[in-house]
């Protein structure tokens, strides 16, 4: 009696996370992913998200398609620890990327590793950059976090000479833009598997652009931007003006060559059969600043740094319907979507929220809120730049952060979204800011996050940094 009433509370406990599961009788009926990752694509760059200067035809397009996450964020807004954390499900101070160019444990749980234990083919094409062990080095299959398929180098931005390894370590090198030469990779890859027709596919597609230097598209792509007729965010300041239109023309001409390539992409999946099932998500590891809040690139606060595009176009059999959402829906929250989207349990290591649910019409798992995070300012984010540790709440409506001192930026997004005017310390916001404190605190309490000088972190994982905070590297 004992063992039969154990039984049935135990189903009681199970049987609602196993019903949100998709089952496959068969590996062949698994849906297949396509990851698409942008280096430093800010969510604001997009034809569908009202930019009035970007040429993204084929995205906006797509869009329709897809549920798109409005309000997504890299949560720590730099590339290394987004890739690491879109790998793992983790957050920066756990898995220990938070800053570039250092390793991830080869031992991690990856996405890779479950679903190719889930019976899927894995595939990497473009940048890596968890390795940490030089940007130019050979990566041996044991670092390689489950991909089998391999044409990828650790970190380069020099998008029209740009180098790769594949199985051995001979150097081998992308023809012309880079960018487009791996899609042209990843959609033999995609042909290939539709001929097997047997195991379903991960592929983590990585391109470099539209990341600095911006001037170096194509040529076709540059001639479609003219820097003085672009109209700047409202947030630019005059002296920044001119050299951010500068910026700009180049950096929407990669976006542009990029938007053609999600266009090809596209085309090889209708074409082989296999655009039905399978899952695309196409997102960036953060955003640019581009000369808004007179700020340049990344690690930042601010939505132009840490707001990032995330559409997901999920198979129609999976039970998701294309809208636009409010969600919360952070960078460790990808890979646990993922795979419960293709049927595999998520692992206990992992510290995101699985929005699968929430993809079908369920609620928020996050509550409503996310966190941003920076644990050490190193680089171009060094403290006399203005850069510093931080730890910031975003909801659908409002951005909180605090520093090491205390309250730094409030702002009403919805009124403010250029977000001009800092409401902290402002008598007639004193309860704003108190209720999002509270639940600034009660978000880092939950993640245990006690909110350190970033020199402590650097000592807990025994990195070596320079006098800007970086972590040395050869190219």
């Amino acid at each position: 009696m004992m063992k039969s009433k154990f039984r049935h509370r135990l189903a009681r406990l199970l049987l609602p996370g196993l019903l949100c599961l998709p089952w496959f009788t068969r590996a062949a009926d698994r849906p297949n992913v396509l990851l698409i990752i942008a280096d430093q694509w800010r969510a604001q760059a997009l034809g569908y998200a009202g930019d009035p200067n970007v040429k993204t035809p084929n995205l906006d397009r797509f869009e329709r398609e897809c549920v798109n996450f409005t309000q997504a964020v890299s949560g720590m807004p730099v590339c290394s620890p987004m890739r690491a954390t879109m790998l793992t499900g983790q957050r920066p101070q756990t898995h220990g990327i938070f800053l570039n160019d250092v390793q991830l444990n080869t031992n991690a749980v990856t996405i890779a590793k479950e679903l190719k234990a889930h019976g899927y083919d894995t595939g990497c094409i473009g940048k890596w950059h968890v390795d940490g062990r030089g940007r130019s080095s050979f990566i041996p299959r044991e670092r390689r976090q489950g991909f089998d398929y391999w044409k990828v180098l650790e970190c380069t931005h020099s998008y029209n000479n740009s180098p790769y390894f594949a199985d051995g370590p001979e150097k081998l090198k992308w023809d012309g833009y880079d960018a487009i030469a791996q899609t042209r990779d990843a959609q033999q890859y995609i042909a290939a598997h539709a001929k097997a027709g047997s195991k379903p596919f991960l592929l983590w597609l990585a391109w470099g652009p539209p990341h600095n230097p911006y001037e170096t598209a194509p040529e076709k792509y540059r001639a479609m931007y003219a820097a003085e007729k672009l109209q700047l965010r409202g947030n630019v300041p005059p002296e920044m003006q001119k050299v951010a239109r500068g910026w700009l023309a180049g950096y929407y001409a990669h976006c542009t060559a990029l938007d053609d390539c999600i266009a090809d992409l596209r085309r090889t999946l209708v074409e082989s059969g296999l655009d039905k099932n399978t899952i695309i998500v196409f997102t960036a590891d953060h955003g640019d600043m581009l000369g808004s809040h007179a700020q340049q690139r990344k690690q930042r606060p601010w939505d132009e740094s840490a707001r990032v595009p995330m559409l997901f176009r999920v198979p129609e059999s999976l039970g998701v319907k294309p809208r636009r959402v409010e969600g919360t829906i952070n960078t460790e929250d990808v890979m646990p979507t993922l795979l419960s989207l293709c049927g595999r349990a998520v692992p206990k290591s992992v510290e995101g929220y699985d929005f699968s649910g929430y993809l079908r019409g369920g609620t928020d798992p996050s509550g409503g809120a996310t966190i941003i995070r920076c644990t050490s300012p190193f680089g171009e984010f060094t403290r006399d730049r203005g850069g510093k540790e931080y730890r910031e709440v975003r909801t659908a409506r409002h951005s909180y952060a605090r520093d090491l001192d205390g309250p730094w930026l409030l702002y009403d997004n919805e009124k403010d979204p250029l977000q001009l005017d800092n409401l902290v310390g402002k008598p007639e916001h004193a309860e704003l800011q108190a209720q999002m404190d509270a639940l600034l605190k009660k978000k880092l309490a939950e993640q245990r996050d006690e909110f350190r000088p970033g020199a402590e972190y650097i000592s807990k994982w025994g990195y070596k940094v320079s006098a800007n905070g970086t972590v040395p590297y050869t190219n």
